[in-house]
């Protein structure tokens, strides 16, 4: 089939992109390399620099008449999202409603939409938070990822368009740049390079970490199941950000200085998704062990990252 892929050429979308790809299917990826690098993009995939947010996505989509779009294009800052709500719903709503309405327009069969599960539930300071759970976003970002959502499903219902929504926990894994929920490439890069670390806090806070192979998978299966759901996507696992420092450490016999910064506005204490209901629609689970997960990720990080 046909897969135009936004977002093709950043951390996530692009390893999406190689499975696709490897899959036999022709891929045409959309990115506007802000945050992307066009070095992760398969020779063999068309490509088309354009903002999912301009009209230039709806032409692009009436050209290729893809059979499935898999929407990863997104403003994925949370302080950024703060500082410029504006600009963090142009990117994200008008990017998705533009996905849609292109969808629609060709007859696209599904639209496979990467959502955040770690910014949609809020603080999560017991159980896993489920598909079912309450959902309080505490920034822009996790606004406009609702508010994104709210329109595939209005879409679906308008227009019978299929779709699966994945609601990612923390991913971490080759190609990723590093940034606000990066903390697995920074820690590397620093690390390789013997220089000091920096734990925010106190370092106790908890994330839901899951290797980006993993996420690949459910995308891939997304293709031809999942129609109609809302899944979670993470590990069940709470890892503390020192507990990634130490495993991290080990795995590289790092020797340098550790130190501790402020708390930064706004930043969860704790979250963890149950991920049972990706089972059961798409079955998927997850993989890699967070340690087999982080040495994947050393390995690639010792081969690629300048």
């Amino acid at each position: 089939m046909k897969i135009v892929v936004t977002g093709g050429a950043g951390f996530i979308a692009s390893n999406v992109v190689d499975a696709y790809a490897g899959a036999g299917h022709e891929v045409v990826v959309v990115d506007d390399l802000s945050s992307g690098n066009r070095k992760n993009v398969d020779p063999k995939c068309k490509f088309y620099e354009a903002d999912v947010s301009s009209p230039e996505l709806l032409k692009i989509i009436e050209k290729e008449r893809p059979d499935v779009i898999n929407h990863h294009a997104a403003q994925i800052d949370v302080r950024r999202s703060v500082e410029d709500p504006a600009f963090d719903a142009r990117v994200n709503i008008m990017g998705m409603i533009n996905a849609c309405k292109g969808a629609v327009s060709v007859g696209t069969k599904k639209i496979i939409f990467s959502s955040s599960g770690g910014v949609l539930y809020g603080e999560v300071p017991a159980a896993p938070a489920g598909e079912e759970s309450p959902i309080e976003p505490l920034s822009p970002y996790g606004v406009s990822k609702l508010s994104s959502e709210a329109y595939v499903r209005y879409f679906s219902h308008e227009h019978g368009l299929k779709f699966t929504i994945l609601r990612y926990a923390n991913v971490y894994g080759p190609r990723q740049i590093g940034g606000e929920a990066g903390v697995v490439a920074i820690f590397l890069r620093a690390m390789l390079r013997g220089a000091k670390t920096v734990i925010f806090d106190d370092g106790a806070q908890e994330r839901d970490f899951v290797y980006v192979g993993d996420v690949v998978r459910a995308n891939v299966m997304s293709l031809s199941a999942g129609d109609n759901e809302t899944l979670n996507i993470g590990t069940g696992r709470a890892a503390s950000v020192n507990e990634i420092h130490r495993i991290l450490s080990g795995l590289t016999n790092y020797r340098g200085e550790k130190v501790f910064g402020p708390k930064r506005a706004g930043e969860l204490k704790r979250s963890v998704l149950a991920c049972g209901r990706a089972g059961e629609k798409l079955g998927w689970r997850p993989e890699k062990t967070l340690e087999k997960g982080l040495e994947l990720t050393l390995k690639w990080f010792k081969n690629n990252a300048g």
